[in-house]
């Protein structure tokens, strides 16, 4: 099936091995899913405190009957293996990494260019699975080879092999992905030290879950060294900054992930995930008219994703808050936030040896290949067969145009483009000055806002105007300092285009202490004057991931 359904556990008794999930799918082949009587799936738990720890586990032909309780609610019933140890096809034994067991990998993607951290999720004497970040998965497709693969124990030890990768998929709902992995090309010696790691790893589980009475400790790999352990009261402090996303945030975080899901899809599938995009486009346009400037202060926490994501999530978003501010029942609002969310798919897509990555300062090559992102993704959207409408084509073709030729790939001016597109235009400049590109720091809004005025012929001013209207010189999502030394989120502005609600985050008299406190207009004056937007990377203010 092409997509994975996301299910709930509502009973599970270990006695007699049952699980019980429960499904929410209003399409009419459902049972498709357990045509084999079987179903494979990956559990993810989020534990800790805050909630902000997971708990991951992948099950592979679990024995499975659907019945159906509703018009579109299913519940599968599972019968779960005796073991959490499972045959390979070709003999060997997979080893999940459950409980706690923790092993840190290193993917090497290009040889001594790109290298992707990651956590092994399960080890066999053939190969592994590994949990990595999703955005790091635009550098990977089934049948890659790489270079290398680094898995390093809590105790210090190391394993390094060349692998391949078999498959790759969205694991979980939090934006990760799992990559499997085949080792090749083993040398006798790799072979012996691989059997050793597999062994201890299965002493290892088996002391875990109590399956084995006769292991009475742990095995000595997975028994945290003095590098583990600073690495693990690191990560420690970074969970305890973070504080609970609200239920907005979490919905525009869900869209940049699939926005990433959809494009692993495109890259690995060869299919175009219509229902993913179409679903991200209608979430943006309720979060919006549910509640605007919540939603607009939402979008400044996709700061620390990947820079195609976050600008294309926040650029769709603007683009559907202006849109429907002038005209709420405007028929070409979802098709024009969806080429705004698709305009710089192109740019993952161009990923290879010669530009590995979209995170570092580019040389100008690199740059000269990344220019070539709107023709990149009009070939692979080529390539899957797919015809787009009119208003999302404009989109994605003309949104780098300018009004004076000066914009790419057709050099288009004036009358050429459309309303819509000056429209985007605007949105997508305004954006780029905002955040740091290239190693260029982001300016200040109001400056911002100066550049592109002083562009006197390349956009329309009458556009720039209504921007600065909507979002004033303190846009909701900023960072403000304030003469008391105190950094905090603006979350609203008045009539006057000032700031009336804010979220408190730092003083700077204690960098190393965060504060989370929501201040209104009335109490302002506590934390002084405004002084001015700054950058929140200058401040170690960031937003931190489950």
């Amino acid at each position: 099936m092409p997509y994975a359904l996301k299910a709930e556990v509502i009973e599970l008794n270990l006695d007699i091995g049952r699980m019980v999930l429960e499904v929410e799918y209003a399409g009419s082949d459902i049972e498709r899913y357990v045509a084999a009587g079987s179903l494979s799936f990956d559990l993810e738990a989020l534990k800790g405190p805050h909630g902000n720890e997971r708990d991951t586990y992948s099950l592979s032909n679990v024995t499975a009957k659907l019945l159906k309780k509703d018009s579109t609610l299913y519940s599968l019933e599972c019968q779960l293996p005796e073991t959490v140890f499972v045959k390979e096809n070709r003999g060997a034994v997979r080893i999940p990494f459950i409980l706690g067991m923790h092993t840190r990998v290193g993917i090497e993607v290009y040889l001594h260019d790109l290298n992707v951290p990651g956590r092994l999720r399960n080890l066999s004497i053939g190969g592994c699975m590994v949990d990595i970040d999703l955005a790091d998965s635009i550098a990977m497709g089934v049948g890659k080879e790489l270079p290398g693969v680094t898995l390093e124990f809590p105790n210090g030890e190391s394993f390094f092999a060349e692998g391949i990768i078999r498959h790759i998929r969205p694991f979980g709902n939090h934006g990760y992905a799992a990559v499997g992995i085949q080792f090749i090309n083993l040398s006798m010696s790799q072979t012996e030290t691989l059997f050793h790691f597999v062994n201890e790893s299965e002493r290892e589980a088996a002391y875990r879950t109590g399956t084995n009475d006769k292991m009475v400790y742990h095995s000595s790999l997975f028994i945290p060294g003095t590098k583990e352990k600073k690495i693990q009261q690191r990560e420690a402090q970074e969970r305890d900054k973070r504080s609970r996303q609200s239920p907005m945030e979490r919905g525009v975080m869900d869209v940049s992930h699939q926005l990433q899901v959809g494009l692993m899809y495109m890259n690995n599938r060869q299919l175009f995930p219509a229902e993913i995009f179409y679903d991200c486009v209608d979430t943006m346009r309720y979060l919006v008219e549910q509640d605007r400037k919540t939603f607009l202060y939402a979008l400044a926490f996709l700061r620390d994703e990947p820079d195609w994501v976050r600008h294309a999530v926040q650029v769709a978003g603007q683009l559907a808050d202006m849109l429907l501010a002038r005209d709420p029942h405007d028929p070409q609002v979802r098709e024009a936030v969806l080429g705004a969310l698709l305009h710089t798919m192109g740019k993952p897509l161009l990923i290879s040896a010669k530009l590995p990555s979209l995170k570092a300062n580019m040389n100008p090559a690199q740059k000269a290949i990344l220019s070539g992102h709107v023709a990149a993704l009009h070939e692979k959207l080529g390539e899957l067969g797919l015809a787009l409408s009119p208003t999302c084509r404009d989109v994605i073709e003309n949104a780098n145009e300018r009004l004076d030729g000066s914009g790419y790939p057709a050099g288009k001016r004036g009358e050429q483009l459309s309303e819509l597109v000056r429209v985007v235009s605007v949105i997508k400049a305004i954006n780029k000055l905002l955040h740091a590109r290239n190693g260029e720091p982001p300016r200040p809004p109001l400056d911002a806002y100066r550049r592109i005025h002083e562009a006197d012929t390349v956009y329309d001013k009458t556009v720039l105007v209504e921007y600065i209207q909507i979002y004033g010189l303190y846009p909701i999502g900023s960072l403000a300092k304030f003469s008391g030394g105190f950094l905090a989120w603006v979350m609203d502005i008045n009539g006057k285009g000032m700031p009336s609600q804010v979220h408190v985050v730092k003083n700077l008299r204690f960098l190393n202490t965060n504060i989370s406190s929501v201040i209104n207009q009335n109490d302002l004056s506590q934390i002084g004057k405004l002084e001015g937007i700054v950058n929140p990377s200058d401040y170690g203010v960031t937003v931190l991931k489950i």
